[in-house]
Formats: structure tokens, C-alpha cells, sequence
């Protein structure tokens, strides 16, 4: 697949503090791209450039072939971008907002019934045509929005937190949206810091934080990743501290950690080796008189991940 998003040496800087530094990141068309971090990482920033709100320091970045800074117009015109936070005419009446937004890109007046008509049907808001904005709830506004930004048919939706706020049953009506997009051929750049959410949706994952990009790849590598840093849990009674001792020097032992969560009778293993090697471990550590009542791995997901490669790094 083309390369449909290219960032290179994006850095945001706002005196002395650096809000993005020298990212790297490129989104393949026709995927949806998860945006992970926490608040204050860098997201928001990356999108509003991305979107050609922000300039940025230093660096570049491409949409659809057109550079943010060189080709603004061309990039607007080929994305739909949907803010974290966003405002709405609440006097208008739904078909008339939706309506204003398709004049502002100069689609022509005997199109936009239709137009509107077909984004309403999208968004599962027809039924709500004829109501003002005021009157919907957050997640109808919300999907409102998300059709707003679809209005002139863009190639990439850059979606900042849609479901931030949400109820949720609202957030799933938000995901299947999405995957509904996807199926239709857009390039979909979602950012949100609900990780769990943005795996059931997302083909891609970028994580990012303190203004860097810690990790990029597709689920399936992200899930090796998870599976080549497999966490251990170990449980017993006594001997704590010199049981930790010894499993720090076995073989692909990475880490052992106390559990706060249980006094410290607990011990959390970060394992490197393959299953027979695990089972290796729990037999020579009983052989070696500890007291083991629990020994099992945990199961890893997006939040694993992100919390393992961003220890360390200040924010």
C-alpha cells in the first residue's frame, strides 16, 4: 500500500518547552491508524499540523503528496479533521449545518440535498434532520461532526479523541462508524488515550510520548511485541526478597518486580523465553525450596505495551 501520511523530523517547540521532537511517522492509505499516548504527549499538536492549524518548528510533512506547509489548500482539501474539542451552531437545525459546511467547500446547491441526505443516513442522524443541533446529545453531536468532516469527501479523517465524553454506547456507534469508513477506502488517524478502545478498531498503532515515537507497527507486531515480554506472576508465603534474588539471575529472566497490590507477597517476572523454558523456571524454583502457591502469566495488551516502553521516559 501508498503512503498516504509522512512526517519527518517534526518538532514543535513553545519556548523552552518541546512539544514534539524530530517525529518520524508515516500511515499507510486505506488503514486506520491508532495515535496512542496520554494527555500532554504530543497528539494533539502532531494533528493540528498534520491539518495545517499549527506550524511547526522544524521538520515536514506530507498528506496525500501535498506538504503542510508549502501546499495548505491542497491538504484541506484532501482531509477531514475533527478536533478534541469542537463547536457547533446549535441554532441551525441539523440539515442546516451539515448544508452550511458543504457550501463552505463550494459543492454545488442542486448536490447538497442529496449529499446531506446520504451523510445523515451515514451517521444514523436522518431521524434527526429537523431537530437544532441544541437538542442532540453529545454522542449525536459527535457524529454529527464526523459527518460534517466528511462533507466533501475527503481522503484522510484526522480524528482527535471522538470519543472522549462519551457514554458507552455511543463509543461503540463511534467504532463502528469508523470501521464503516474504512470499508468505503478512507485513510482513518484517530488519536485517543483509551487504549483498549483504539485495538478494537485500529489496523496500525503508533505510540508516542513526551513528544517522541516510542513504538509503530501493525496489531500483529504489536501483539509480538506483548508476547516477546511476557509477564510472569509469582505468589509465596515466605522467602520474598531472596526468592526475587534468584529468579534475577535465571536465564531470560529480564525483570522481577514486587506487586504492591498484595503487600509485597507477590513477584512480577518479565520473561524472555519460550514456553518450555517457563516451565523450566517454575520447576527449578520449587527445586530450589521456595514456597510457590501461584505461578501464572498475565495477559498482555495495548496498555502493557505502552506502559513497558514508556518507563522511563520524563514527561
Amino acid at each position: 500500500m501508498a503512503t498516504i501520511i509522512k512526517v519527518k523530523g517534526l518538532t514543535k517547540r513553545y519556548g523552552k518547552l518541546a512539544a514534539l521532537k524530530e517525529l518520524d511517522l508515516t500511515v499507510e492509505e486505506r488503514t486506520v491508524f491508532g495515535f496512542i499516548g496520554p494527555n500532554g504527549a504530543g497528539k494533539t499538536t502532531t494533528m493540528r499540523i498534520l491539518a495545517t492549524l499549527l506550524r511547526p518548528t522544524a521538520g515536514e510533512a506530507w498528506v496525500a503528496g501535498h506538504s503542510v506547509l508549502k501546499e495548505r489548500r491542497e491538504v484541506r482539501r484532501a482531509i477531514g479533521y475533527m478536533p478534541d474539542y469542537f463547536g457547533v451552531y446549535g441554532d441551525m437545525k441539523v440539515w442546516e449545518y451539515l448544508d452550511f459546511f458543504a457550501a463552505c467547500y463550494e459543492i454545488p446547491a442542486e448536490t447538497r440535498q442529496r449529499l446531506v441526505g446520504d451523510l445523515l443516513e451515514l451517521v444514523d442522524l436522518a431521524h434527526r434532520r429537523d431537530d437544532y443541533v441544541d437538542a442532540l446529545s453529545r454522542g449525536m453531536k459527535q457524529r454529527l461532526c464526523l459527518a460534517r468532516a466528511l462533507a466533501h469527501d475527503p481522503q484522510v479523517l484526522i480524528l482527535d479523541e471522538p470519543a472522549s465524553g462519551l457514554d458507552p454506547r455511543a463509543r461503540v456507534e463511534i467504532r463502528e462508524l469508523l470501521r464503516e469508513l474504512q470499508a468505503m477506502g478512507k485513510t482513518i488517524f484517530v488519536s485517543s488515550h483509551i487504549l483498549s478502545e483504539i485495538g478494537e478498531v485500529c489496523t496500525h498503532i503508533g505510540i508516542i510520548e513526551a513528544g517522541e515515537l516510542v513504538a509503530a507497527g501493525t496489531l500483529e507486531e504489536m501483539r509480538r511485541l506483548i508476547r516477546a515480554q511476557r509477564v510472569v506472576r509469582v505468589g509465596l508465603t515466605e522467602r520474598v526478597g531472596e526468592a526475587r534474588g534468584w529468579l534475577a539471575n535465571q536465564p531470560d529472566v529480564m525483570q522481577v518486580e514486587p506487586v504492591a497490590d498484595n503487600g509485597g507477597g507477590d513477584l512480577e517476572v518479565a520473561f524472555a523465553g519460550d514456553d518450555e523454558s517457563l516451565a523450566r523456571l517454575l520447576t527449578q524454583l520449587v527445586g530450589a525450596g521456595f514456597s510457590v502457591v501461584m505461578f501464572r502469566e498475565e495477559t498482555g495488551d495495548l496498555e502493557d505495551v505502552f506502559m513497558r516502553l514508556t518507563k522511563g521516559i520524563v514527561s
